[in-house]
């Protein structure tokens, strides 16, 4: 019986978290929604509080709406006009104090992370951390530029170590080009290995293993 429920368990509750998560967030979007039209009901004309009534009771259609919205922004920001109205936005919140820091530190992460044009999280390695002898898994986010770069001696890379079993929390590194190992597994295969702290492996490559990097290279100096 302890067998069989345990079997059970591991058939039903992924599937479980899943919906729950789906629900939770339409059910956010659908609350922030509603809110919208509720205030809206207090400015519209009387007429139009029929229509905004119906609206209410339609399910997951904030998540809809959202959908639209990112759309139409998307569409607006990628011409000439949206692009310039963009920028003097940016430049409005970036000097805006308390809110520029905020604004400006998320915005760089988020370009970083989402532009099809950029190479974060675009390469899983290997590296030896904390200490040499000791190894993880890591996703090169770029090459270090400016002060930085001018002080270190040969090629270096940046990489971003995630912690386990949470992978938006971690460390940044900066190391050796040839103190890393690059990995065939794709960074969603590195990312699911890393967080089920490695019980869902990926599949072997057929590639060349590991190289074997020699005793005195130390990932850990970062200039």
């Amino acid at each position: 019986m302890r067998k069989y429920l345990f079997a059970g368990l591991l058939v039903w509750l992924p599937l479980a978290v899943t919906v729950g998560v789906l629900l939770w967030a339409i059910g956010l979007m659908d609350n922030l929604f509603h809110g919208v039209l509720v205030a809206a009901q207090r400015v519209l004309p009387e007429g139009a509080d029929g229509f905004i009534g119906s609206m209410l009771t339609v399910p997951g259609l904030g998540v809809v709406l959202l959908v639209v919205l990112l759309v139409l922004t998307g569409m607006f920001v990628t011409n000439m006009a949206g692009a310039w109205m963009l920028a003097q936005w940016n430049r409005l919140l970036s000097h805006i104090p308390i809110v520029k820091s905020i604004y400006v530190s998320v915005k760089q992460v988020s370009d970083t992370l989402f532009s099809t044009n950029g190479n974060a999280f675009r390469e899983a390695v290997l590296v030896q951390y904390p200490r040499t002898g000791s190894w993880t898994i890591a996703f090169v986010t770029g090459r270090p530029s400016g002060e930085v770069a001018a002080a270190l001696p040969g090629e270096h890379v940046s990489l971003y170590v995630p912690t386990t079993p949470n992978p938006t929390s971690g460390f940044f590194l900066m190391v050796a080009r040839e103190a890393v190992v690059p990995l065939a597994m794709s960074v969603d295969e590195a990312l699911k290995y890393i967080i089920s702290m490695g019980v869902v492996a990926p599949p072997a490559s057929a590639g060349p293993g590991p190289v074997v990097l020699p005793v005195e290279a130390d990932p850990n100096r970062v200039g």
